[in-house]
């Protein structure tokens, strides 16, 4: 679970809270019981982020002429490509 702190505490054991975040375990800073700052690993993506490969699979659908549009005009009711 995401440990959160106070700022004054975050100063004092700073040090403390880096290993922590180093070893994967994220910190939330909060001033006056509000959170302002999260605490993570450099390379590690924000949780809510971190997995965009395939979010519009199912809502989307490439053609399949998609790779030679333009190479030649179709007969979509003259909506292709005009050769001179």
């Amino acid at each position: 679970m995401t440990e959160t702190i106070d700022i004054d505490e975050a100063k004092t054991h700073l040090a403390r809270l880096l290993d922590k975040v180093s070893q994967g375990e994220p910190v939330i800073i909060a001033r006056a019981g509000k959170p302002v700052a999260r605490l993570t690993q450099f390379d590690s993506p924000e949780p809510d982020r971190a997995r965009r490969i395939g979010f519009l699979k199912g809502q989307i659908e490439v053609p399949d002429d998609f790779d030679r549009m333009g190479e030649e005009p179709n007969d979509g009711g003259g909506q292709g490509v005009v050769t001179p």
